[in-house]
């Protein structure tokens, strides 16, 4: 706020006290003309006198300078002032500045009350100084019917437009601050609902990503894992079993094919719409090939399914599918040369798998796999995610076991039109 702008004691800005100022100027000047008036040709009083009643009127002329602080006091004074036929810029100033500053209709009694009042006082004032002039001689006086509606008009006209005035300026004033109020208020609101759309794009930015990275550990991990564990055994066998080597190095090299293609399919998932992709029969049923690849990179592992066999929807299946996964590539890194089972088991509550794998007996040469240390919390995400358990942990004889339950509501029902 500027320094022209700035509040000076009850005024809110230097203008309005200008304004006051200017107001009651006016009022004093008339105030003082019409007391001086009074005692000098009225009551035919000394100098001394006329000078003193003028003094008065100025000072009761000056109340307006606090019509804002205090509306009631002009109006009283305009009261007093009424009598003497004088301070018609003064009541009419007071009136308005009651009406508009006073809220409606918490103080509708007292302004009511004070408005009536000067209604009646200016009505009888304006009435006696009618019926007092004695008419000159031989000149007939009007009907007293006359001066009453004289009076009454001239009473109307002094209290009731400024009255109205007040009383529409004030309520309109009182709608503008409700609406401001309501605006900053909505603002406000809107602000904090962008707010909160950016927190949930951030975080759903986030979630995406983690599933993102979630994806590509699942396809990278187990892949690249067996790569290593196959690239191993060459360096150890190819001087002693070429033919041998070279069937790991076909098995290395179809497994970087098989990690490719997945990853391909995630990058096309990324660039393309967000239209669901195919899944396929299901990749549940892809199970043992991924057994057999274990096999081959030299893991003892067996694969055991039971139950009726039933289709699952797609993302049930290929989280399923990457438990598996995911904790063959664990065993591959932690476990080696341990015997593992793969349990697939359709029950009546929904589908389990489970990797076991017993303790490592150390006959079986490592080959040490870096570890990020996500894969566990990985797999949970991903079963927890479909409202199904997880769990993982070491077992009393020192093996390991993975084990996740995903619900039966996931199961793809037959068509009955079908």
């Amino acid at each position: 706020m500027g320094a022209r702008d700035r509040g000076l004691w009850w005024w809110a800005r230097r203008r309005s006290a200008l304004l006051d100022c200017a107001l009651a100027a006016l009022a004093a000047l008339e105030c003082a003309l019409g007391g001086y008036s009074l005692a000098a040709q009225r009551f035919h009083l000394g100098l001394g006198w006329a000078v003193a009643a003028a003094v008065v009127g100025a000072l009761g002329g000056a109340s307006l300078l606090v019509r804002r602080r205090w509306p009631v006091v002009p109006v009283l004074v305009s009261m007093i002032l009424v009598p003497g036929l004088f301070g018609i810029v003064l009541l009419i100033v007071a009136l308005y500045t009651m009406a508009v500053s006073w809220t409606w209709p918490s103080r509708r009694r007292r302004a009511l009350a004070l408005s009536s009042v000067v209604f009646v006082e200016t009505l009888a004032v304006t009435l006696f100084s009618f019926l007092a002039v004695d008419p000159q001689p031989g000149e007939q006086a009007p009907a007293t019917w006359v001066f009453v509606l004289i009076a009454v008009l001239v009473a109307v006209g002094l209290t009731v437009p400024p009255l109205v005035t007040g009383l529409y300026i004030g309520a309109r004033r009182r709608l503008v601050e409700s609406l401001k109020d309501r605006a900053h208020g909505l603002e406000a609101e809107l602000d904090l609902l962008a707010e909160r759309a950016s927190e949930r794009a951030r975080r759903a930015r986030l979630e995406e990503r983690t599933r993102i990275a979630r994806e590509m550990h699942d396809v990278v991990a187990h892949r690249v894992s067996l790569m290593v564990v196959h690239a191993g055994a060459v360096e150890r066998i190819v001087a002693r079993d070429p033919e041998r080597a070279a069937q790991s190095a076909k098995l290395m090299a179809e497994t970087g094919r098989q990690a490719l293609n997945e990853l391909r399919e995630i990058l096309g998932v990324l660039r393309m719409s967000e239209e669901p992709v195919a899944q396929g029969p299901g990749q549940l049923a892809e199970l043992p090939r991924l057994v057999d690849q274990s096999k081959a990179a030299g893991m003892v592992v067996t694969l055991t399914v039971s139950g009726s066999r039933q289709p699952y929807t797609a993302g049930a299946e290929q989280t399923a599918y990457r438990v598996v996964q995911e904790a063959l590539t664990n065993a591959h890194k932690h476990a080696g040369g341990a015997q593992v089972s793969v349990l697939l088991a359709y029950l009546p509550n929904g589908v389990r798998v489970a990797v076991v794998n017993d303790c490592p007996s150390g006959a079986g040469e490592q080959v040490r796999l870096p570890s990020g240390g996500n894969g566990l919390v990985g797999m949970e995400e991903r079963v927890l995610a479909l409202g199904g358990s997880f769990t993982a942990g070491p077992e009393q004889d020192g093996g390991f076991r993975v084990q996740a339950l995903l619900p039966s509501r996931l199961a793809v029902r037959p068509d009955p039109l079908v």
